[in-house]
């Protein structure tokens, strides 16, 4: 497996862990100091969030036969870290600080890094492939 494939496997991994230990952590907690229609959306993109770890896990395991949809997970984690910053932008920075950045930054650099390895190897396969 090209170093490249492996760097796209081990951060699916990660995201998986993530979101199958946050989603369900998330769901049980819920946003309970808030109105119900709000803890009922939490609580539901809770699932969501599992959901998305189950389907990283499934892609890091089949990487290579993967091809657009690691793209699109890194799309999605990737959105996920805009959507903080809007958060930011509107209503704060919540407290901790450095707990919330340390969430915020790799959401945004890592889906970058998947990118990047995932485009060399692809790259890197159209360039090996027998021509027929």
């Amino acid at each position: 497996m090209p170093v490249s494939q492996r760097v796209v496997q081990v951060c699916l991994f990660l995201f998986a862990a993530i979101a199958m230990i946050g989603g369900p952590l998330q769901m049980y907690l819920g946003e309970p100091e808030t109105v119900p229609r709000l803890d009922n959306v939490h609580r539901f993109m809770a699932g969501v969030y599992f959901s998305t770890g189950l389907i990283n896990l499934w892609a890091a395991i089949t990487i290579r036969r993967q091809g657009t949809l690691v793209y699109l997970l890194a799309l999605g984690v990737f959105l996920a870290g805009i959507g903080r910053l809007v958060s930011i932008s509107q209503v704060g920075l919540p407290e901790p600080a450095a707990v919330w950045l340390t969430y915020l930054i790799p959401e945004l650099l890592l889906p970058v890094v998947i990118v990047v390895a995932h485009m060399a190897t692809t790259r890197r396969a159209s360039q090996v492939a027998p021509v027929t």
